[in-house]
């Protein structure tokens, strides 16, 4: 058996991939986060020292969601989350003291007052709101780079509900009242470590008033006559996908459509 260990390298939000954009095998370090027991699967961070070895480039994790299946892109989703956990956790968040790596479990540990700190996940809502039998709810965020419109979505704050979010989140952004939620599916978003939670709603009251900040602007469009869409490989790009042509947002071979 090869002692070489499937690496995910990654600097910031960037992967270490060849022109094929598949993973290298390397040597293990002391340093390595290792992913899985049993398996040769590490993760590692790129120092500024580290230098991009021949046959091999940096590519966004963000483009890697559209060439790669479900599986591969959840475990680089784990990946990068449990790296920017251990990089945000060296020191204890009670006593201040420098923490230590488990030996056995994903924890940062306080030798000093034996406090645990462990991975977390941010929980976000994201909705697809339609009105009538062909009309969708599409929003651009304030600070979107290019013209794409996509779904109402933001965090859950403590003591919240999910469905409690969903109202609040599109009330806010939107000014609109909504009815009918439904809880679609889910997809670990690791920008930098959250999950977002899909649910269906259907449009009840309201006219739309914008919250400036967030969105730019935001319209109710026929389904046959839709602006730019999030890419394929998203979870919101499914949602559109399952109100205008009835397809499954994932299934059981965990294949986003």
């Amino acid at each position: 058996m090869s002692n070489l260990s499937l690496a995910y390298i990654f600097k910031q939000q960037q992967l270490l991939v060849d022109d094929q954009f598949q993973l290298p095998r390397v040597e293990s370090i002391a340093s390595d986060l290792r992913l899985q027991t049993g398996d040769q699967v590490i993760a590692r961070d790129l120092t500024e020292q580290d230098e991009i070895p021949a046959g091999y480039q940096l590519v966004p994790i963000r483009q890697l969601l559209q060439l790669w299946n479900v599986k591969e892109f959840e475990q680089a989703s784990r990946a990068i989350q449990l790296l920017e956990w251990r990089r945000n956790h060296k020191f204890c968040s009670h006593c201040g003291h420098k923490t230590e790596v488990h030996a056995t479990e994903y924890a940062m540990v306080c030798p000093a007052c034996q406090y645990h700190q462990y991975p977390r996940v941010n929980p976000c809502v994201i909705t697809v709101i339609t009105r009538g039998k062909d009309e969708i709810l599409l929003a651009q965020n304030a600070r979107a780079y290019r013209p794409m419109y996509g779904l109402i979505a933001g965090f859950v704050e403590v003591g919240e509900t999910l469905e409690d979010a969903v109202r609040r989140e599109t009330e806010e952004e939107v000014g609109l009242k909504i009815k009918n939620i439904q809880y679609l599916a889910s997809q670990p978003w690791p920008f930098p470590s959250n999950l977002m939670i899909a649910f269906k709603a259907e449009y009840e009251s309201g006219e739309l008033c914008l919250q400036e900040e967030e969105i730019s602007d935001a319209a109710f469009f026929k389904f046959d006559q839709l602006p730019e869409i999030p890419f394929k490989g998203s979870i919101a790009h499914a949602m559109i996908m399952h109100v205008i042509h009835g397809t499954t947002t994932a299934d059981d071979t965990k294949e986003w459509l």
